[in-house]
């Protein structure tokens, strides 16, 4: 039911001229002319001063209360023309109820997303402390071992610094890493586009891996619907990065005479990008949340394999920046597919339409 005050008011005029009348009309000695008088005086007063009571008190307050809330929701200031609305069309009392109701949703959403990232907040400062810990203390251990006397042994010498120069070197990737993803969330780092064949990045990818995929005797192949070139618009140093990424993961969490396939299919106006392994797989309950930094999925056996743990989250930022998303399809002990699109070169197939 609808209410405002005009018609709240006309209904209670109505009920208290009904009464008046039909009180009246059972008074001796009151002529039909008079109960009309009276119906008419007790209509017209009893209209104006609950009109007046509505509009100008109850019905405005409530329209400011209703303005106020929706103003917390949208943090901003809305026209009063869609409150006039609301407050002809709608029973106030309900509509106040309806916003508070959504509010205290709106809210309880907020709070459990500020929860979540509290709780991310903490695993992240968490993983970082660790991830800087073990270098540098690495570091520091060999350094005071040789402070101690062992730097006059020349082959203890000799080793002890080239550990502690790969902990340092470790310590630089991982900050090198860091400053990347948050230059590129900071929007700090610009991607440079530039036309080229796709198939001759990843056959350049796959050369430069080639050393790593052979000590694990990991077959690594390049799969293709045909021979002709696949131009795409695109960053050609951050997408091999991303590339990279994703094959020497196939590669590191692997079995012994495995494979990774880099699958590429071409569609109308995309090429997708499939990364597949044969694998150790990653868990269900793992996948929404491995491209988060320093997310690792089994600590121990990530750290065998070494990494900054950032390389994943690097991967999703380039892709995002391409208009594209990385995805995951994963299954435990048979391996995971990560996948993405590119839109291919307008001006390619604009001049391959010529000839």
């Amino acid at each position: 039911m609808f209410f405002n005050a005009r018609s709240v008011s006309l209904l209670l005029a109505l009920c208290i001229g009904g009464i008046t009348g039909a009180f009246l009309s059972i008074t001796t000695g009151i002529e039909h002319t008079g109960i009309l008088v009276g119906m008419l005086i007790s209509f017209s007063s009893s209209f104006l001063l609950t009109y007046f009571v509505l509009e100008f008190i109850f019905f405005k307050e409530v329209g400011n209360i209703h303005r106020q809330i929706h103003e917390l929701r949208n943090k901003q200031i809305s026209s009063p023309d869609t409150f006039n609305l609301m407050q002809k069309e709608k029973n106030p009392i309900s509509g106040i109820k309806s916003q508070i109701k959504n509010y205290a949703e709106m809210k309880e959403e907020e709070i459990a997303q500020l929860k979540q990232m509290e709780q991310y907040r903490k695993e992240f400062l968490a993983n970082i402390s660790h991830e800087l810990k073990t270098p540098i203390f690495a570091t520091q251990g060999f350094i005071l071992t040789l402070l101690d006397g062992a730097i006059d042994d020349k082959k203890v010498r000799d080793r002890f610094l080239k550990k502690a120069a790969k902990s340092l070197n470790s310590l630089n990737i991982l900050v090198e890493d860091l400053l990347t993803v948050s230059k590129i969330e900071a929007g700090e780092i610009s991607m440079e586009f530039e036309e080229f064949d796709l198939q001759v990045m990843i056959v350049d990818v796959l050369e430069q891996v080639e050393q790593k995929a052979e000590k694990k005797n990991i077959l690594v192949t390049l799969e293709v619907p045909n021979d002709d070139p696949i131009y795409v618009d695109a960053d050609y140093n951050r997408l091999k990065q991303v590339v990279i990424n994703l094959v020497v993961n196939g590669i590191k969490y692997n079995n012994k005479n495995g494979f990774v396939k880099v699958i590429l299919q071409v569609n109308e106006d995309t090429v997708s990008v499939h990364v597949k392994d044969n694998g150790i797989g990653i868990p269900l309950e793992d996948q929404n949340r491995l491209f988060e930094r320093f997310y690792r999925v089994e600590k121990s056996r990530t750290k065998k394999q070494g990494g900054s743990g950032l390389g994943l989250a690097i991967c999703k930022h380039i892709l995002e920046r391409h208009d594209t998303v990385i995805t995951l399809e994963s299954e435990e002990e048979k391996g995971s597919t990560f996948s993405f699109d590119l839109k291919l070169s307008k001006e390619v197939d604009n001049e391959d339409s010529e000839f």
